[in-house]
């Protein structure tokens, strides 16, 4: 077996083509005892509001506290409902339960596996105030549809950009707009693995509403829009300053990080364009895909003895995700019915992700698509 070290994710392998510069950041910032707030975190807010082209970005302590902070600043009361897709992870809707809302799922789109917006319309009801599209994979939900849906009904839009920051959504106008600035807010994370990542955990919010802004710069900071003067109920959630340092030593390289995901995904899609039991990533029209995952459909393979297979060759595999949001025990409820949600219940039993990232070269492309092919023969 050739000794490729192939991983899902390689940090090292992309931390070390920028070992120089982030090494540098990170002891300027020590040097400095800026630790919290300091000009990092303000330098590295500019720049990520330049990139998206958005008014306000609001750097925050991870992606899961981006989502409650959105929710919070809307002013929701208890019992209101958000609704959201039923195929992602749980962070999108656990923020909804901790803030004693309703959440409400729907099934997903059978190409792209986001958010089914025909779902979504039959899911409203006079208790639904929020929508909370997810960018799953790395291209953006229907944004358009979403947008229109959320005019027609008076419902906020929080867009979870957590997989697909870098990706560009174009209207039917023409007009492009990055994820993350086209609903009331936009959150993101920037876990190690994520298309920007950090070195921990970190987050961030992004508007283009002025009294939004505002709220949510509060809101992050214990709720003070004036020092020891508490407005709002907020939480303590700040981007601290040597992961803003190393995020803003890896922005300039986002384009290029993205660009590379696609190589490699165009790689696998050319390979396994001949075999009828794997369906390869669909990209809609109206959005770039910026692969933070590369994740296949498998139509009547035993899903868990092709990963064994890999595993054996020494190519991980992992499993996005085996089970629906509705069937966790935290989240159940009597009208949450597995008939509701066919395209979901399927693709918890037949997706299958191979490994991803920046650092990816032919010869590991070649290894894990002719493991993959080997498999089917």
């Amino acid at each position: 077996m050739p000794e490729y070290n192939i991983q899902m994710v390689d940090l090292k392998g992309q931390y070390t083509k920028i070992k120089e510069q982030v090494d540098k950041a990170i002891f300027s910032v020590i040097d400095s005892t800026a630790f919290i707030k300091g000009p990092e975190v303000k330098a590295f807010k500019e720049e990520l509001e330049n990139y998206l082209k958005v008014k306000y970005v609001i750097p925050c302590g991870n992606g899961t506290d981006a989502l409650q902070i959105a929710l919070m600043a809307l002013g929701l009361k208890s019992g209101d409902e958000v609704i959201t897709a039923n195929f992602t992870f749980a962070a999108t809707v656990e923020v909804i339960g901790l803030l004693n809302l309703t959440p409400v799922f729907v099934d997903v789109d059978k190409a792209t596996f986001n958010i089914n917006v025909e779902a979504l319309e039959k899911a409203i009801t006079p208790k639904t105030k929020a929508i909370i599209p997810v960018h799953l994979f790395g291209q953006c939900a229907n944004m358009e549809a979403v947008m229109n849906i959320a005019k027609k009904h008076h419902l906020f839009v929080i867009e979870d950009t957590a997989q697909a920051i870098g990706a560009d959504y174009t209207f039917s106008n023409g007009d492009i707009k990055k994820a993350g600035t086209i609903g009331d807010i936009g959150t993101t994370s920037f876990f190690p693995s994520k298309n920007l990542g950090c070195y921990g955990d970190g987050g961030a919010l992004f508007t283009n509403d002025d009294e939004l802004g505002k709220r949510l710069e509060a809101i992050v900071n214990h709720g003070m829009y004036q020092r020891y003067y508490h407005d709002e109920i907020g939480v303590n959630s700040r981007l601290d300053s040597i992961q803003a340092a190393i995020l803003r030593v890896k922005l300039p390289h986002l384009d290029s990080y993205s660009a590379a995901r696609k190589k490699a995904a165009t790689y696998y899609n050319n390979a396994f364009a001949d075999i009828d039991q794997i369906e390869t990533p669909v990209i809609d029209q109206q959005s770039t895909h910026v692969f933070h995952q590369y994740t296949l459909k498998l139509n009547g393979v035993d899903r868990d003895e092709l990963v064994l297979f890999l595993q054996e060759k020494g190519i991980p595999a992992m499993v996005y995700y085996p089970v629906p949001l509705h069937q966790q025990k935290a989240y159940v409820r009597p009208e949450f019915k597995d008939e509701n949600y066919p395209i979901t219940m399927e693709l918890c039993k037949s997706v299958i992700s191979l490994p991803m990232h920046t650092e990816l070269d032919d010869e590991q492309l070649k290894y894990i698509t002719e493991s993959v092919k080997e498999f089917f023969k």
